[in-house]
């Protein structure tokens, strides 16, 4: 019997990994266990050292720099997967940024500049990846992106990644149907908090880990892995009849008051 989430011969971008505790070096592991051949990027060559190791661990085919601030790197990762598969089946958007001086205070004192470089990297760098993978996905594809509960509710000291969040979930909704046409169904995965260093930038984060897993219906914080295995899901061809929607991955924690 075939498993109901099968990724062999599929082929998946993963941007996003800063180390082997990522939300997507998670999501890369259950892609590739359900079969895909995968191409992942790293930050700069800071970073490097750190994806380097579960790049080799995944047996990823690609693997490059990809800083969205940086004109021409974004294009040039496409550029690669183009020459090296000539197409894409599915993409993994896991990368969220905020000058810090803006993301530890409140959003009425957040700066202009600090607002702007959160939503260019946080969610319009998922629309210039959909615009980029559309002519490679010919026989349809699937896009998703990690969000955060803060999107739907206020979350103390999440401050301006809320109104980002919450941003990054409405372009889900409006790509999914700009996209539906051409068989690309494109996801919000609303992780719960996992302690990665991307988390590590929001203050008093051991607190909120501490809040929200009293909070889950069973006193419990989610895994990587267990997010990893929502994403493959929704990858796989198990995953088609969803499209447009948040789906949560936190325990429940959203269900709760």
């Amino acid at each position: 019997m075939t498993a109901i989430v099968d990724l062999a011969g599929k082929r998946g971008l993963v941007v996003g990994i800063a180390n082997e505790h990522s939300i997507a070096a998670g999501c890369a592991r259950a892609f590739r266990e359900a079969g895909a051949d995968l191409a992942v990027t790293y930050l700069n060559e800071k970073a490097e050292p750190f994806v380097r190791p579960v790049a080799d661990e995944l047996s990823a085919e690609l693997v490059g720099p990809c800083d969205v601030r940086v004109p021409g790197e974004l294009e040039a990762v496409f550029d690669g997967i183009t020459k090296r598969w000539g197409g894409l089946d599915f993409l993994l958007h896991s990368i969220a940024f905020a000058p810090r001086e803006d993301l530890h205070t409140s959003l009425v004192n957040c700066s202009a500049e600090g607002f702007a470089t959160a939503m260019n990297v946080s969610c319009h760098s998922f629309i210039r990846m959909a615009k980029l993978s559309t002519p490679l996905m010919i026989n349809g594809g699937c896009l998703m992106t990690v969000s955060f509960y803060g999107a739907d509710k206020v979350v103390e000291n999440y401050n301006l990644m809320g109104p980002v969040k919450a941003a990054l979930e409405s372009s889900v909704r409006y790509l999914a149907a700009d996209l539906a046409g051409k068989s690309i169904r494109v996801h919000a995965i609303s992780a719960g908090p996992v302690k990665t260093r991307a988390a590590s930038g929001i203050e008093r984060f051991d607190e909120l880990l501490d809040e929200v897993r009293k909070h889950t219906p069973a006193k419990k914080l989610v895994s990587i892995e267990e997010i990893g295995k929502v994403a493959a899901f929704l990858a796989s061809d198990a995953g088609s009849p969803l499209t447009g929607s948040v789906t949560y991955a936190d325990a429940g924690f959203h269900i709760m008051a």
